[in-house]
């Protein structure tokens, strides 16, 4: 049920202006897998969490240091640097928490700059000297915020049941939007044994990008991730209808900056699951990919903000429970068999 309510006296306890829509846009489409997402307000930035079925979560965080002006009423709330990225009091129940609707919201953040959006996946680079060495769907020097055109972002949010509001200003035009806010859910979070991790591995996202589009050739329904502590190093295979593929990554910092195991590391994962979170393997320039001894696989990004450092984006999944699926993939063998013999009987 929402929760609107009229707006009442007094100042907002949460706003902040930011001079780049496409910017916001861009981290959050990376987990536009959900269509609502819980907010988290606190003095260090907005927290938007999204999950699936209990066994995939994303989490995006929004720094303080995105916007160009950021005020909180709230009281300050001690939290360590390692928590800060994007997981800032996620279980503090004082900060204001709610949901929306995510597609709304990203709908309403690309009113404006969608131009620079489709020159940008319009434009052929090898037409274009100027930008051959420019990443594609990236912000470039002949953006039109690069270019000075104004363009504001305002977001703020009342009180306990009040609409999320966003104002959007550009060349003179001026878009509302206020989106329902709705209970929080407060589902559990997918946990990750910071202390018994059993592989990190920090590589470019673009060569996890590139993996996971070749191996989405097979159209697999599952994916495979080994480390070992020796070559081949790092595995990741899938097989479907279509035939079976397989990436490996050998030891070296052109490929793998950081890749620390202890022993011979396995896990499936549902493919679509990880294949959800290309849009922030193509966004991002490295990942963290890492993984504990229950098998809960944590990708964790970093997006280079332009003028605003770095911004993270946390994806966490669940393991396929193997023994079940073997055990499944063996009875469908045997009654294959089976039918076989009947009609041949």
């Amino acid at each position: 049920m929402s929760s609107v309510v009229e707006l009442e006296d007094g100042p907002p306890i949460f706003k902040a202006v930011s001079s780049s829509a496409r910017q916001l846009f861009q981290l959050l489409n990376c987990i536009r897998f959900a269509p609502k997402a819980q907010i988290q307000i606190s003095n260090e930035g907005l927290r938007f969490s999204v999950e699936e079925s209990r066994v995939m979560q994303g989490i995006v965080f929004l720094d303080k240091a995105l916007f160009t002006t950021f005020n909180c009423a709230l009281p300050e709330v001690e939290h360590s640097e390692a928590e800060a990225e994007v997981e800032v009091d996620a279980e503090n129940p004082d900060l204001p928490n709610f949901q929306i609707s995510l597609s709304a919201l990203l709908e309403t953040l690309q009113i404006f700059g969608a131009a620079d959006a489709i020159n940008a996946r319009i434009s052929k680079p090898e037409n274009d000297g100027y930008n051959s060495n420019i990443r594609r769907d990236r912000p470039n020097a002949f953006s039109n915020q690069a270019l000075g055109i104004a363009g504001v972002c305002r977001l703020s949010y009342h009180a306990s049941g009040s609409p999320f509001s966003i104002i959007l200003k550009e060349s003179g035009v001026t878009t509302t939007c206020n989106l329902n806010t709705y209970e929080p859910e407060s589902p559990e979070e997918i946990p990750f044994q910071r202390d018994a991790m059993q592989v990190k591995i920090i590589m470019q996202a673009r060569w996890l990008f590139d993996a996971i589009t070749e191996l989405s050739s097979t159209s697999p329904s599952r994916l495979d991730i080994t480390a070992f502590p020796t070559a081949p190093y790092l595995s990741l295979s899938a097989v479907g209808p279509l035939g079976s593929a397989a990436v490996e990554f050998s030891k070296g910092r052109e490929l793998l900056e950081t890749f620390t195991v202890a022993e011979r590391w396995t896990q499936s994962y549902k493919f679509e699951m990880i294949k959800a979170a290309s849009e922030a393997m193509r966004l991002a320039s490295k990942v963290s990919v890492r993984g504990d001894e229950q098998g809960v696989l944590s990708l964790q990004f970093m997006v280079e903000t332009e003028g605003s450092g770095v911004s993270f984006v946390d994806f966490r999944f669940v393991p396929f429970i193997r023994d079940e699926e073997e055990n499944e993939e063996e009875n469908s063998e045997e009654d294959d068999e089976d039918e076989y013999e009947d009609e041949e009987s």
